[in-house]
């Protein structure tokens, strides 16, 4: 009976902290972080934020079936023009796999409709017939 109480603690103690135990690589899923930079069209960026204040539900589900957790899209102004910054963490195990998926997403392929006429890309991005251009990582703190 004793041990039977120890073992329902231990239990009790990982659930209760996350896996908060040297088992923690095998409770939580690897997070690879993604960030990206584009240009918002002056005359559109209104509409723009509209659409992501009331972002479609499918086009949000589809973004947490395909791996995508914090996936936020900052603006900001510098010198006239304005620009986008989106960041995503992805907890999947097949990161382009799960692009594809997205992109064959016919809500999806609507979503974009709305918001890729919004967006300017950079001329790297521009020139692979995208939207958005890279960033790299030099910095990052848990």
């Amino acid at each position: 009976m004793k041990l039977l109480n120890v073992v329902l603690c231990v239990v009790f103690l990982v659930v209760m902290c996350g896996c908060a135990c040297p088992c923690k690589k095998f409770c939580q899923p690897e997070v690879a972080r993604y960030a990206w930079v584009a240009g918002l069209k002056a005359e559109r960026a209104d509409y723009y934020k509209k659409l992501h204040a009331n972002p479609w539900p499918a086009v949000s589900k589809k973004i947490t079936e395909c791996n995508i957790r914090n996936y936020s899209i900052y603006v900001r102004e510098i010198e006239g023009k304005l620009y986008l910054f989106s960041y995503l963490e992805y907890i999947g195990k097949d990161f382009d796999a799960d692009m594809k998926k997205m992109a064959a997403d016919p809500e999806t392929q609507k979503w974009w409709k709305e918001t890729d006429p919004c967006q300017a890309p950079l001329p790297d991005a521009l020139a692979k017939k995208g939207i958005w251009s890279d960033v790299t990582e030099i910095f990052h703190q848990r």
